[in-house]
């Protein structure tokens, strides 16, 4: 009997009415079922055109459209309906091909009250459940729509680019960035925007296990496999069959693991720790990491053949101090989120807040910056973000800045520019061309600019 307090919808589609009437007075005794009935195929096609049940229970034996026929063609228009079918003596076969074809269950007739009565509930509960995680993926979709994702400089934008060009492929993603930079961000907008989607996306830190437990993490065990092991145990490249596998600092993983990993990807198989069985699998690997693996792979602590193969497609992303233009933005979408989550009415960051969020270096990228707010949301009041609010070493910043002869707007924005130019200048080792291409300006700003902040030149 349904618990949630709504009330079901029934079909009953049997062409002999005795049956009918049978159902809907034993289902009838639940006030949470709504029955009506139709007695063949093509009256229960046609109804559904006008109304969408719950349930359909279908008898296989029908004249004109038969149950089978009828089960195809409900689960090509209408395949989120569960359908289950009922069969009399010597449909047995063709119950067993309706399942194939996607009915929840059957049952027999003559009919066994308890037997109807729980496959009902199970297929009603079945069902709710299934469209529970269908909104839910629905939801996560939107959530990781590239649109979604806050990055409205250059360099993310490039990024973006990127994105677009390897969703519908299976080849494999290797993510690169420091951390903090949100690299499982990006692998799960990848995983929803693919083929993929309705499938697992399924996470591993490879940097929070232990080499021993790592394996059995990503591969399973079998009973016995080490001390323990009290029971067989799946892994996760296996539960994310069909789906994707995210292997976050995957440049962590030991010689022996790299190896099975590596296995899996040529041979798409691997055994479980303690087990002889081959288990295959279809998934597609995301790998991110903060390492430089060349410089790995030149030590000897990073295969060379397991690098080419995960870094298929590489991703760079670039850290929050290269995207100083997104930092507002972010802070704005973490406020309304904490202040939310808070139950605090803290609506603003005051402009004084939001030049040192500005100026900070933010070692810790957008991981720090978002802790940074959530922490000044707890501590503001007035409803406003202030310099007293922020983190010790974002505060400190601008205690250093009351101190100094000039502290105006414009002082502050000639010093980022200066910091701009003269970073860029170093890159270029001073070529004023290529620094002038990679700022954007034009080559005769770049001699008056540098000359005033005193900056070397060599061409």
């Amino acid at each position: 009997m349904s618990t949630s307090g709504r009330v079901y919808s029934i079909l009953v589609v049997d062409d002999d009415p005795n049956i009918r009437k049978l159902i809907k007075a034993h289902l009838s005794k639940y006030k949470s079922y709504e029955i009506k009935e139709t007695a063949n195929g093509e009256a229960c096609l046609k109804q559904l055109r006008e109304y969408i049940p719950d349930l359909i229970l279908l008898d296989i034996q029908m004249p004109g459209i038969d149950g089978i026929e009828a089960l195809k063609r409900i689960k090509e228009e209408y395949p989120k309906i569960p359908v289950v079918m009922m069969s009399g003596v010597g449909t047995i076969e063709k119950a067993v091909q309706s399942m194939k074809l996607g009915a929840y269950d059957f049952v027999e007739k003559p009919f066994n009250k308890d037997r109807i009565t729980v496959t009902v509930q199970n297929a009603l509960m079945n069902s709710s459940l299934q469209n529970e995680i269908d909104e839910l993926r629905s939801e996560l979709k939107q959530k990781y729509k590239f649109k979604n994702i806050i990055g409205q400089s250059g360099v993310m934008q490039e990024v973006f680019k990127s994105l677009d060009k390897v969703t519908d492929s299976n080849v494999t993603v290797l993510i690169q960035g420091e951390s903090g930079t949100g690299k499982e961000v990006i692998a799960r907008a990848i995983h929803y925007h693919s083929k993929r989607a309705n499938k697992p996306f399924v996470a591993v830190n490879c940097s929070a296990l232990p080499e021993s437990l790592l394996e059995s993490e990503l591969f399973g065990h079998e009973k016995g496999a080490f001390t323990g092991a009290t029971g067989r145990r799946i892994g996760k490249f296996e539960q994310a069959n069909s789906g994707t596998v995210f292997l976050d600092e995957v440049g962590l993983m030991s010689p022996v693991t790299q190896a099975k990993v590596l296995r899996v990807i040529q041979e798409r198989e691997f055994e479980r720790v303690g087990g002889n069985e081959l288990i295959k699998v279809d998934v597609r690997l995301i790998s991110a990491t903060n390492r430089n693996l060349e410089e790995a792979m030149k030590k000897g602590e990073f295969r060379e053949d397991l690098y080419y193969r995960i870094s298929v497609f590489p991703i760079k992303l670039p850290p929050l101090r290269e995207r100083k233009e997104d930092i507002p933005s972010l802070a704005a979408f973490f406020l309304d989120k904490y202040s939310k989550e808070e139950n605090k009415e803290v609506d603003s960051i005051s402009p004084d807040a939001l030049e040192l969020l500005m100026a900070y270096h933010w070692p810790g990228n957008v991981r720090e910056l978002e802790n940074a707010i959530e922490r000044a949301i707890v501590l503001a009041t007035n409803g406003e973000i202030t310099p007293k609010d922020l983190p010790p070493a974002v505060k400190s910043l601008g205690e250093k800045k009351l101190y100094e002869s000039d502290n105006t707007l414009s002082s502050w924005i000639e010093k980022l520019e200066e910091e701009a130019l003269k970073q860029a200048l170093l890159e270029c080792e001073g070529n004023i061309s290529q620094t002038a291409k990679k700022l954007g300006i034009g080559r005769a700003t770049i001699y008056r600019k540098a000359k005033k902040y005193g900056l070397p030149m060599v061409k």
